[in-house]
């Protein structure tokens, strides 16, 4: 999904946007409420099952209810959200098959868009993944998982620039909105091997060998989706 347009005006710097209430933003109203309630979902504040009811949000955030429910409406689109009638809004629960399904599709679309950038990769942009890769390393080292959210998603659209395929890295993007849930690390431990696996696939593609950078990449998602499935407390019956 591309990211929404925003209106700032002049003389008005990032960070002093950052410390203003929601409510007095330029951006998008639902825009700026999708996104903040997204990164609070994935960072485990809301957790699968939890009721996010308009008006305590409208409420914390200093908006009207509308752009609230636009973007929880935006955000059931993604798959985060399940929105039931007279029940409200609550933080997705995906069941085994969908998450089993999800797994299988994004899998095989990592694994070629991993194929394709080591066959297409070039210095500028390995010298940009390497970049990402020590700065992960960083964050790891300072036990930063805000910050190695950031990191894994710029590792991931990074790659799919060296890939080249405008359709394939498209694809993912929603795929990706749609298992953020599966794939966001909930600890330091996992975020730590699943950046040594990064640090594999890119030593693949450094050294232009496809068929192990997408074998690789397949195994990265499938690890990932062990995780998530080993991390739950209740789990449920299914094809995983």
């Amino acid at each position: 999904m591309k990211p929404s347009s925003t209106t700032v005006e002049p003389g008005i710097a990032p960070s002093d946007i950052a410390a203003q209430k929601i409510g007095n933003q330029h951006s998008p109203l639902f825009a700026v409420i999708r996104d903040k309630l997204r990164e609070r979902i994935l960072s485990g504040e809301f957790r699968p099952g939890d009721r996010l009811v308009e008006g305590k949000l409208s409420t914390e955030m200093a908006v009207s209810r509308i752009p609230v429910r636009e973007a929880l409406r935006a955000l059931a689109a993604e798959g985060l959200v399940t929105i039931e009638p007279r029940r409200g809004a609550s933080v997705a629960i995906l069941s085994d098959e969908i998450a089993y399904d999800m797994v299988e599709v994004r899998a095989a679309l990592e694994g070629l868009n991993a194929k394709l950038a080591a066959q297409r990769r070039d210095n500028k942009t390995i010298e940009r993944l390497q970049g990402i890769l020590d700065e992960g390393v960083d964050a790891i080292n300072t036990e930063s998982i805000d910050k190695f959210r950031y990191l894994n998603s710029q590792f991931h659209e990074t790659l799919a620039i060296i890939a080249g395929n405008v359709v394939l890295t498209e694809l993912m993007r929603s795929l990706r909105d749609r298992t953020a849930l599966l794939f966001a690390p909930s600890n330091m431990r996992r975020a730590k091997q699943n950046w040594e696996e990064h640090a594999q696939i890119l030593n693949a593609v450094i050294a232009g060998n496809a068929d192990l950078a997408g074998l690789l990449a397949t195994q990265h998602v499938h690890n990932a989706a062990k995780a998530y499935t080993e991390a739950r407390p209740t789990p449920t019956t299914g094809k995983a």
